[in-house]
């Protein structure tokens, strides 16, 4: 299993060379979000759209 580190010289590596520090930092969260999200869902987590627009 890769490395915190790994994974994001990995995500440097697909970014451009003239990324800011900006774009790097949001880069990094994009990832972490999705992933959060895609345990979330492997979890059973999720609501679904239709019950979520009931609750509003």
């Amino acid at each position: 299993m890769p490395t915190a580190k790994d994974e994001v010289r990995h995500l440097l590596d697909t970014l451009p060379e003239t990324a800011s520090l900006e774009d790097i930092q949001y880069a990094i969260y994009v990832r972490e979000r999705i992933e959060r999200g895609l345990r979330e869902a492997a979890d059973g987590k999720l609501i679904d759209v239709r019950t979520r627009s009931k609750r509003a």
